[in-house]
């Protein structure tokens, strides 16, 4: 299998890096991959991934909730119940950064399609992009939305949307410089871009080390801190004008967290793990376990 090694840090390209931590796929292939980071920007990176031609079978599973839906288990049951509340944050935060009650909007990495669809049905013209096939049909099946493969993001006409939105998509990409390049070329002069990632520097994530489930390797290519996320923006002249906390990340991660660490769900340390994690990122928007953040061309 073709690996991908890095000899210096794929978000900024500082030599300065190191070997972390090893961490483990629970999801799929049980296999270990290092976690390295780097001296100069702090993003961290999954070393030895899969090249993109190459890792889609770590993403053949029912229990990867953004492309089946899954409703096994009850964490995955727990994750649709609080979905409509996160639906209408999100669209809240598109709205607020926009200021605008419809547009034109691409939501890049659309999985089953659930955000798609909530715009849709909110009177905006969203258009979604997705490299797995079959999440996309299962857009077009559970909700009569079509997303398009993903290459098609480099064939759009610059400065067509009002709002561009990747809801823990980022950490997935390999080409994340084309990708944050082409984001600022697609953008009206007034848009903005919305982009959540998870915070490895989160408490959370510290509590669970190793097993904390957002490293979710090798499908994880990167790992951010906020200042890693900053650095990396302005270099593809975005500017983080506002971030928003993804407060329920917290729980729903520290639940599979707890199963991955002990081997069985145990949903009162876990639940509460979770809520110490919320409730530190309550007072701090950079420790909370997810982050949105929300992104200007720079004038």
């Amino acid at each position: 299998m073709s690996l991908i090694y890095y000899n210096s840090c794929p978000l900024c390209g500082s030599p300065n890096i190191r070997e972390v931590l090893t961490a483990q796929d629970y999801t799929v292939s049980g296999e270990k991959f290092e976690v390295w980071q780097c001296g100069q920007c702090t993003g961290r990176f999954t070393q030895n991934v899969p090249t993109s031609s190459r890792i889609g079978r770590y993403y053949q599973s029912q229990e990867y909730i953004s492309h089946s839906e899954t409703r096994k288990g009850l964490i995955n049951r727990l994750y649709h119940s609080v979905r409509k509340i996160t639906l209408r944050s999100k669209a809240n935060w598109v709205k607020a950064a926009t200021g605008l009650k419809q547009g034109e909007l691409l939501d890049i990495g659309s999985g089953t399609g659930a955000f798609l669809h909530y715009m849709q049905q909110n009177g905006w013209k969203a258009s979604g992009l997705e490299p797995d096939e079959q999440a996309r049909k299962n857009a077009q099946k559970i909700y009569k939305v079509t997303a398009q493969p993903v290459e098609q993001l480099f064939s759009l006409p610059p400065a067509s949307f009002d709002a561009i939105t990747m809801w823990h998509v980022l950490e997935h990409v390999h080409e994340v410089h084309a990708y944050l390049q082409q984001i600022g070329t697609l953008l009206k002069p007034e848009g903005a871009a919305l982009i959540a990632v998870p915070n490895y520097t989160s408490p959370d994530a510290a509590h669970y080390g190793p097993a904390w489930a957002a490293y979710d390797v090798p499908r994880h290519l990167y790992h951010f801190s906020p200042a890693a996320m900053q650095q990396l923006l302005e270099q593809h002249n975005l500017k983080i004008v506002k971030k928003h906390p993804m407060v329920f990340d917290a729980f729903y991660v520290s639940l599979l967290s707890e199963k991955y660490k002990t081997g069985h769900g145990r949903l009162i340390a876990g639940g509460w793990n979770g809520f110490l994690s919320y409730r530190k990122a309550l007072k701090e928007t950079d420790r909370c376990s997810s982050i949105v953040y929300e992104c200007r061309l720079k004038a």
